[in-house]
């Protein structure tokens, strides 16, 4: 980490000075780096337009760099803002409500997907709304899932079963 680090300082610094290649290699590895930031953080399907965005704000903010400094941590700080500006988008978009998501954007499932999810998961009792975020969407299994729970594991499944069941039964109704 501490070889890339330098690395990219020493890519940033060149380009600063007005490297056209360094700088050029410079974007390549900051995509690189900020696919797999992202990655963990935003469906799939929004990762390239974030990291095209950080890209950019890293294209104007470049003159503030420090060469002193290391690179990775100004680089992850710029991705921290850009992501938290993402969420907040996604967000507004949620509250104002999810047909005009659907309207607003068809292309993209997943985002829709988890706005529809997370929108069903509130309307059911939350012991049965946590254990299918764990079991369902996060991947627990059911013994992991009862013991972060404090619930049995056959109380784990049969939370699981109502709880789907009731969603659908609530999708049915739309």
């Amino acid at each position: 980490m501490a070889s890339q680090d330098d690395t990219l300082r020493q890519l940033m610094l060149a380009a600063q000075a007005g490297d056209r290649q360094a700088y050029q290699r410079l974007l390549r590895e900051c995509q690189l780096w900020l696919t797999r930031y992202f990655s963990r953080r935003i469906p799939p399907s929004q990762i390239d337009d974030l990291v095209q965005e950080t890209l950019i704000s890293v294209h104007r903010k470049r003159a503030t760099f420090d060469g002193a400094r290391a690179f990775l941590p100004w680089l992850a700080a710029i991705a921290r803002y850009r992501w938290i500006d993402h969420l907040r988008r996604v967000y507004r978009a949620a509250e104002t409500g999810l047909d005009e998501a659907l309207q607003a954007a068809p292309q993209d499932d997943s985002m829709i997907s988890c706005l529809s999810i997370d929108a069903l998961l509130l309307q059911i009792p939350e012991r049965q709304a946590e254990v299918i975020r764990l079991v369902k969407i996060a991947g627990y299994s059911i013994a992991e899932a009862a013991e972060r729970t404090g619930q049995s594991e056959s109380l784990v499944k049969v939370n699981i079963h109502r709880g789907i069941r009731r969603m659908s039964a609530l999708i049915e109704d739309v």
